[in-house]
């Protein structure tokens, strides 16, 4: 999944950032030929059209980047233009041509949901998103997310996907906790650069996860240490002491060295759904991220090499009896301090890796 804390907060202006250094740029252009070649599999016969801002320095060396692997594409500049000079273009193209969206917030067209209308025009779309929240460093951190390694990411992501869709149970265990997850899980979904059989292509970058949930959600028990989790900023929080949280029932029911913000989030989520759900159990595969090498927007850490839940009762992905969609408004990404993972009794992560 992609979403982040959707609990409504003010966007901050974007504050000027200086470029990023010329081997940072360097290295975009070569993650991003991969991903264009391999993941995308665009080719000269399409058109490509890049809409892109100029406001950060990760935007700029990302702009640069595909005008290197691009050199065909039109561009255009979403500052510099009126909302219907944007969608003009956008309808110009015809089906398996390629946009790329590189925004250093979330460029907005009313109500057109721009990757979504994409897709249905049947165009591939490459999208990056919020990369004002990952200034000076982090936007190297965020440029080596970008780096394509078909034989990992397929490889990896597909055992992985057949080990969740046979697996009885699966357990997540972190120091002396244990989170157990009692019942057979959902088909896992594939988020790996592989498009074969699917009706859109592409989707928001970096990639990197397998991702599913209890079939019952009433299965999920027991402890887990909350590392990471996405604020009401949207950002990644990181306690100085990780946030015990006690599940029981599929259920948050207790936590132990709450912070405020996480309190925060918790109370928010009870006071419009009545109760706090684990429903995401996420396989992060992307190994440019890790419990110490962050990035402060919460969407694209959720790729982190580990395990991630959510908490709250949306996960459209999965519909389950008795959660109407309408209902159900929040699904909040928290990271499990991760030591081991079980799928039946097959252990499939250690030492910071999944070893399947």
């Amino acid at each position: 999944m992609t979403s982040a804390a959707p609990i409504p907060d003010a966007l901050s202006p974007v504050a000027p950032s200086p470029d990023l250094p010329p081997h940072a740029v360097d290295a975009a252009a070569s993650h991003l030929r991969k991903v264009l070649d391999i993941a995308i599999e665009h080719g000269p016969q399409h058109r490509a059209l890049v809409v892109f801002d100029t406001r950060t320095g990760l935007a700029r060396a990302l702009v640069e980047a595909y005008r290197r692997n691009l050199p065909a594409a039109a561009f255009l500049d979403f500052d510099s233009v009126a909302p219907d000079e944007v969608l003009a273009r956008f309808r110009a193209l015809a089906a398996q041509d390629l946009v790329v969206l590189v925004q250093s917030t979330n460029f907005r067209l009313e109500a057109f949901r721009i990757r979504v209308e994409l897709f249905k025009l049947g165009l591939k779309v490459v999208e990056h998103v919020h990369l004002s929240r990952m200034p000076g460093v982090q936007g190297e951190h965020y440029i080596e997310a970008l780096a394509y390694d078909p034989d990992y990411f397929r490889g990896v992501g597909r055992a992985l996907k057949s080990r969740i869709d046979a697996a009885p149970h699966a357990r997540v265990c972190g120091g002396v906790n244990t989170l157990t997850f009692a019942s057979p899980l959902e088909p896992a979904k594939l988020n790996i650069g592989d498009y074969s059989g699917m009706n859109n292509v592409g989707g928001q970058f970096p990639i990197g996860e397998v991702f599913t949930e209890a079939l019952d959600l009433e299965a999920v028990n027991g402890r887990a240490l909350v590392h990471v989790f996405g604020d009401t900023s949207y950002l990644s929080n990181r306690p100085e002491t990780p946030v015990t949280i006690i599940v029981e029932r599929g259920r948050v029911t207790g936590v132990e060295n709450a912070t405020p913000e996480f309190q925060r989030v918790l109370d928010i989520i009870r006071a419009d759904e009545g109760e706090v759900w684990v429903r995401e159990l996420g396989f992060g595969m992307n190994r440019a991220f890790t419990r110490e090498r962050r990035v402060d927007d919460i969407g694209t850490y959720e790729r982190m090499c580990g395990i991630h839940l959510s908490l709250g009762a949306k996960h459209g992905v999965y519909p389950k009896p008795g959660f109407k969609r309408k209902d159900a408004r929040y699904h909040i990404d928290v990271f499990a301090v991760t030591d081991a993972v079980y799928l039946g009794h097959e252990r499939v992560y250690a030492n910071g890796a999944w070893i399947v």
